[in-house]
Protein backbone atom coordinates (compact mmCIF):
# COMPACT_ATOMS: atom_id res chain seq x y z
CA UNK A 1 0.00 0.00 0.00
CA UNK A 2 1.19 3.37 -0.77
CA UNK A 3 0.07 6.67 1.10
CA UNK A 4 1.62 9.78 -0.53
CA UNK A 5 1.24 12.77 1.87
CA UNK A 6 1.78 16.08 0.11
CA UNK A 7 2.20 18.84 2.58
CA UNK A 8 1.43 22.02 0.90
CA UNK A 9 1.04 24.34 3.98
CA UNK A 10 3.08 26.55 5.94
CA UNK A 11 0.66 26.07 9.00
CA UNK A 12 1.65 23.16 11.51
CA UNK A 13 0.31 20.07 10.71
CA UNK A 14 0.98 16.77 12.32
CA UNK A 15 4.38 14.70 10.32
CA UNK A 16 4.08 13.30 7.65
CA UNK A 17 4.62 9.76 8.99
CA UNK A 18 1.40 9.97 11.69
CA UNK A 19 -0.62 11.12 8.57
CA UNK A 20 0.13 8.25 6.81
CA UNK A 21 -0.36 6.01 9.75
CA UNK A 22 -3.76 7.42 9.75
CA UNK A 23 -4.44 6.83 6.16
CA UNK A 24 -2.92 3.18 6.37
CA UNK A 25 -4.92 2.28 9.01
CA UNK A 26 -8.26 3.30 7.67
CA UNK A 27 -7.61 1.71 4.03
CA UNK A 28 -6.27 -1.41 5.70
CA UNK A 29 -9.87 -1.66 8.24
CA UNK A 30 -12.35 -0.55 5.77
CA UNK A 31 -10.78 -2.45 2.51
CA UNK A 32 -9.52 -5.78 4.51
CA UNK A 33 -6.62 -5.48 2.58
CA UNK A 34 -3.24 -3.36 2.08
CA UNK A 35 -4.07 -2.87 -1.69
CA UNK A 36 -3.56 0.31 -3.26
CA UNK A 37 -2.36 4.04 -3.33
CA UNK A 38 -3.98 7.15 -1.74
CA UNK A 39 -2.85 11.19 -1.64
CA UNK A 40 -3.38 12.68 1.44
CA UNK A 41 -2.57 16.50 0.71
CA UNK A 42 -2.71 19.15 3.36
CA UNK A 43 -3.64 22.50 2.42
CA UNK A 44 -4.13 26.18 3.43
CA UNK A 45 -7.38 27.67 3.30
CA UNK A 46 -7.42 29.01 -0.12
CA UNK A 47 -6.35 25.81 -1.86
CA UNK A 48 -9.42 24.23 -0.14
CA UNK A 49 -12.11 27.09 -0.52
CA UNK A 50 -11.18 26.83 -4.41
CA UNK A 51 -11.54 22.93 -4.56
CA UNK A 52 -15.06 23.36 -2.62
CA UNK A 53 -16.48 26.00 -5.15
CA UNK A 54 -14.72 24.07 -7.86
CA UNK A 55 -16.36 20.23 -7.09
CA UNK A 56 -19.28 21.03 -4.45
CA UNK A 57 -20.25 24.79 -5.49
CA UNK A 58 -19.53 25.83 -1.96
CA UNK A 59 -17.31 28.90 -1.62
CA UNK A 60 -15.86 29.06 1.39
CA UNK A 61 -13.09 26.65 3.56
CA UNK A 62 -14.08 23.17 4.72
CA UNK A 63 -12.08 20.72 7.03
CA UNK A 64 -11.55 17.99 4.00
CA UNK A 65 -12.55 16.81 0.83
CA UNK A 66 -12.40 13.29 -0.91
CA UNK A 67 -11.91 12.87 -4.52
CA UNK A 68 -12.23 9.16 -5.01
CA UNK A 69 -10.98 7.83 -8.15
CA UNK A 70 -10.96 3.43 -7.53
CA UNK A 71 -9.38 3.14 -10.77
CA UNK A 72 -8.04 -0.71 -10.82
CA UNK A 73 -4.52 -1.00 -12.14
CA UNK A 74 -2.47 -4.10 -13.24
CA UNK A 75 0.16 -3.08 -10.59
CA UNK A 76 -2.52 -1.71 -8.05
CA UNK A 77 -5.73 0.23 -7.11
CA UNK A 78 -5.72 4.09 -7.16
CA UNK A 79 -8.88 4.95 -4.51
CA UNK A 80 -7.98 9.01 -4.75
CA UNK A 81 -7.40 12.16 -2.97
CA UNK A 82 -8.37 13.60 0.75
CA UNK A 83 -7.16 17.36 1.00
CA UNK A 84 -7.19 17.91 4.43
CA UNK A 85 -7.16 22.20 5.03
CA UNK A 86 -4.93 22.66 8.25
CA UNK A 87 -6.20 25.41 9.43
CA UNK A 88 -9.63 24.47 9.72
CA UNK A 89 -9.22 21.91 11.21
CA UNK A 90 -6.83 23.50 14.14
CA UNK A 91 -9.69 26.31 14.34
CA UNK A 92 -12.61 23.27 14.50
CA UNK A 93 -10.12 21.72 17.19
CA UNK A 94 -9.90 24.82 19.18
CA UNK A 95 -13.78 25.19 19.17
CA UNK A 96 -14.50 21.72 19.97
CA UNK A 97 -11.97 21.53 22.72
CA UNK A 98 -10.07 18.84 21.22
CA UNK A 99 -6.55 18.03 20.97
CA UNK A 100 -5.02 19.21 17.21
CA UNK A 101 -3.78 15.88 16.50
CA UNK A 102 -7.07 13.85 17.42
CA UNK A 103 -8.78 15.73 15.12
CA UNK A 104 -6.53 15.94 12.45
CA UNK A 105 -6.77 11.71 12.62
CA UNK A 106 -10.63 12.30 12.80
CA UNK A 107 -10.33 14.14 8.96
CA UNK A 108 -7.71 11.65 8.00
CA UNK A 109 -9.76 8.61 8.19
CA UNK A 110 -12.82 10.38 7.48
CA UNK A 111 -11.52 11.49 4.11
CA UNK A 112 -10.41 8.25 3.46
CA UNK A 113 -13.77 6.19 4.22
CA UNK A 114 -15.53 8.53 1.77
CA UNK A 115 -12.85 7.40 -0.81
CA UNK A 116 -14.10 4.11 -0.27
CA UNK A 117 -17.72 4.90 -0.54
CA UNK A 118 -18.60 5.34 3.21
CA UNK A 119 -20.94 8.38 3.33
CA UNK A 120 -23.41 9.88 6.06
CA UNK A 121 -26.20 11.30 4.52
CA UNK A 122 -28.92 8.91 6.11
CA UNK A 123 -28.52 8.00 9.88
CA UNK A 124 -27.69 4.44 9.66
CA UNK A 125 -25.11 5.58 6.72
CA UNK A 126 -23.73 7.83 9.40
CA UNK A 127 -24.07 4.43 12.10
CA UNK A 128 -21.77 2.64 10.18
CA UNK A 129 -19.02 5.29 9.50
CA UNK A 130 -19.04 6.68 12.81
CA UNK A 131 -18.56 3.51 14.22
CA UNK A 132 -16.23 2.40 12.52
CA UNK A 133 -13.77 5.82 12.72
CA UNK A 134 -14.06 5.63 16.31
CA UNK A 135 -13.15 2.06 16.08
CA UNK A 136 -9.80 2.93 13.97
CA UNK A 137 -8.85 6.10 15.73
CA UNK A 138 -9.24 4.45 19.17
CA UNK A 139 -6.30 1.92 17.75
CA UNK A 140 -4.46 4.86 17.94
CA UNK A 141 -5.51 6.38 21.13
CA UNK A 142 -8.18 9.01 19.87
CA UNK A 143 -11.21 9.30 21.52
CA UNK A 144 -15.21 9.17 20.40
CA UNK A 145 -14.61 11.99 18.16
CA UNK A 146 -18.76 12.20 18.59
CA UNK A 147 -18.28 12.49 22.63
CA UNK A 148 -20.42 9.28 23.35
CA UNK A 149 -18.14 7.64 25.06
Amino acid sequence: MTVEVQLATAADTPGAADIEGWARAALTRATGSDDGEVCVRVVDAGEIRELNATYRGKDAPTNVLSFPADVELPETRIWGDVVVCAPVVDQEAADQGKAYADHFAHMVVHGVLHLLGYDHETAAEADVMERLEIEILGRFGVGDPYGEG
